[in-house]
């Protein structure tokens, strides 16, 4: 326990996020939110690594080498899908993603 905080908190903090994210990726147009959705559950992924190794192995760092490899994995993800979107955004002039498979002509 962590200050009064148990595992159940953060978890609640973590599938909240996931669920957030999961309903922003599926109901949003938007290109940049799309890719926002997607950081929230790679973020939620961390935090759960992250709680996980502090609860049940406290003394290894497994989970935070996972949590660092995802957040680089994250990085380069999020630097690929902005070029895209610059690249969309000056062929068309929309980034709405009903308009992303006019790129291919």
């Amino acid at each position: 326990m962590i200050h009064g905080l148990t595992i159940y908190h953060f978890l609640t903090v973590s599938t909240l996020m996931f669920f957030i994210g999961v309903t922003g990726f599926i109901i949003r147009q938007n290109l940049i939110t799309i890719l926002l959705s997607v950081e929230l559950i790679l973020n939620s992924v961390v935090i759960n690594f992250l709680v996980f190794n502090r609860f049940l192995y406290p003394d290894q760092l497994q989970g935070h080498f996972f949590s660092l490899f995802i957040i680089g994995i994250a990085a380069a993800e999020a630097s690929i899908a902005i070029a895209l979107i610059i690249n969309i955004y000056r062929r068309i002039h929309n980034i709405n993603a009903d308009n992303v498979n006019e790129m291919k002509y």
